[in-house]
């Protein structure tokens, strides 16, 4: 199978296509054939600096890639929920970047008709941390949410998803650039900057209830002057920092229950999801090049044929 993966950590270059053995599914496993795989800052930074997460291994030609999309093409021993030519997405870590994966059953769900490959490709990472964020924040009825970030890949996730679940007003931090896209998904933009506590609060003079940090440390320093509890203040990328100022540190858990609760409030119509860019397998460098731009709204997205 053709994949990208690299052999060397370094720039966006160090990725390029190589030729590899298909996988074979084994027992309880499935065989999926690519269909499109969501380009993610997880990936970029460990092509760039060989960091992992505890547990994960990096082994040369490493394949990168967290989450797919693609038709089912073969189907180990003792499965039986899925069947050859089945749509589905799913996850898989440090492996999505290529025209096969090898996935437990407990790693997809079924793919609506009517989803695009490329919307399916790109659910699953950020549509679960934003959902594992705002769960363990507790977001309830009624509520103020601020999310930081509010136009990238986790935070209109956040945004919609906080709506979906009752949330009253939710203000989103992001460049004026991606305001309008902001007012799309429901929220009240607001920019970043000095003064952002003030702006904040003039949007609110009732205070936050919850605030969730995907876009580092004033945003978090910010949230800590808005927000009276700090349990249902949460930060997943400014871990040193949040562990200094006593808030929730999230990391993403995922699960099928949670995907396909996704998946549920993308057909009723309460996700949107926003692809900015699309690239082929053999332009996976570019890709990475459009995130480690960090100003883009919405997801990028590989295709495979």
């Amino acid at each position: 199978m053709r994949a990208a993966a690299f052999t060397s950590y370094g720039p966006p270059e160090v990725l390029r296509v190589m030729e590899m053995d298909d996988p074979q599914a084994g027992a309880g496993q499935v065989r999926v054939q690519v269909k499109a795989a969501g380009v993610q800052p997880f990936d970029c930074a460990v092509r760039s600096t060989g960091w992992a997460p505890p547990g994960l291994q990096i082994a040369f030609p490493q394949i990168l890639g967290n989450e797919f999309s693609g038709i089912i093409d073969q189907v180990g021993t003792g499965v039986t929920s899925f069947n050859v030519g089945d749509e589905v997405l799913g996850w898989a870590l440090i492996a999505c970047y290529a025209e096969y994966v090898v996935v437990n059953v407990e790693q997809i769900v079924k793919k609506p008709k009517e989803m695009p490959w490329e919307h399916a490709g790109v659910l699953t990472a950020s549509g679960q941390t934003a959902y594992t964020a705002l769960r363990k924040l507790g977001v309830y009825k009624g509520d103020t949410v601020l999310i930081h970030a509010a136009a990238g890949g986790v935070g209109s996730f956040a945004v919609q998803l906080a709506k979906a679940w009752g949330a009253a007003t939710v203000i989103g931090t992001a460049s004026e650039r991606n305001h309008d896209y902001l007012h799309s998904l429901g929220a009240i933009p607001v920019v970043y900057g000095t003064g952002l506590v003030d702006r904040v609060r003039s949007l609110s003079p009732k205070g936050i209830d919850v605030a969730l940090d995907a876009a580092g440390n004033d945003a978090l320093v910010a949230s800590v002057k808005l927000v009276k509890n700090k349990e249902r203040i949460g930060t997943i990328v400014t871990f040193d920092r949040g562990e200094e100022l006593g808030v929730q540190l999230i990391r993403s858990e995922r699960s099928t229950e949670q995907l396909s609760e996704l998946v549920t409030l993308y057909v009723q119509g309460k996700i949107k999801i926003h692809v900015r860019n699309t690239f082929t397998l053999e332009q996976a460098a570019d890709a990475h090049r459009a995130v480690e731009t960090g100003h883009g709204c919405g997801k990028v997205v590989l295709t495979i044929d």
